[in-house]
């Protein structure tokens, strides 16, 4: 797998200390698991983390607060959690951990336009932002987007193209509010993604806009 496009140095920190919302969490650390280079950079921004957190000055606690902490280890029981279905297929351990032990070929996709299909992946309903699986079609061409806030696109299969350049299976697209673009799928075969938006997409097209409610981003 030779990955060429890698997460925001931003993106990794705010994944490192925990601050990404669940969606964007999942893609990043999915791609994390393919790449050894964003491996590294979050390893590193958890050090730096550490080390900025033991460096803070101690402040005291109420004895109330360490009563009640002490009284919850005490009632703590060991519970042994079954090791979640491995998903059959090339998908990193985050994603196969939402997919319940099934191929991405075996999921239940539902066509949301001409040559593309949807999943929706579960998050926490108070957690901002959506994680959907996409398929798109050979040669397809995605009506030019915006994006309302960050958005996290991770190539599992397949491949395409934008003005940002090509993105083959592992590589990872970590745009921002600011970016638009068309992507093209490349015409050797479907592109199969994991896709996290913080906001709903901004279409510029006007019959794109009509059916967005339908595609669902």
């Amino acid at each position: 797998m030779n990955i060429t496009h890698h997460l925001d140095p931003a993106t990794i920190v705010a994944y490192a200390s925990g601050t990404l919302s669940e969606a964007l969490a999942v893609v990043a650390a999915s791609h994390i698991a393919w790449c050894p280079v964003c491996r590294h950079a979050a390893r590193e921004a958890e050090m730096i983390g550490g080390e900025m957190f033991m460096g803070l000055e101690p402040a005291e606690v109420t004895g109330n607060c360490r009563s009640a902490t002490l009284g919850l280890i005490g009632r703590a029981t060991l519970h042994r959690f079954p090791k979640p279905p491995a998903a059959r297929g090339e998908v990193p351990t985050p994603l196969a951990r939402l997919m319940g032990g099934k191929s991405v070929a075996e999921l239940p996709w539902k066509t949301r336009a001409p040559g593309v299909a949807m999943i929706d992946l579960p998050v926490v309903r108070h957690d901002r932002g959506k994680l959907v699986l996409m398929r798109i079609a050979p040669g397809r061409a995605l009506p030019e987007h915006g994006h309302g806030g960050e958005e996290l696109t991770l190539i599992l299969a397949g491949s395409y193209t934008d003005r940002f350049g090509r993105f083959a299976t592992g590589d990872v697209a970590d745009l921002d509010e600011d970016a638009e673009h068309k992507p093209v799928v490349d015409d050797s075969g479907p592109c199969t993604c994991l896709v996290a938006t913080e906001a709903p997409t901004r279409f510029r097209s006007i019959s794109a806009r009509i059916l967005q409610p339908l595609i669902g981003i």
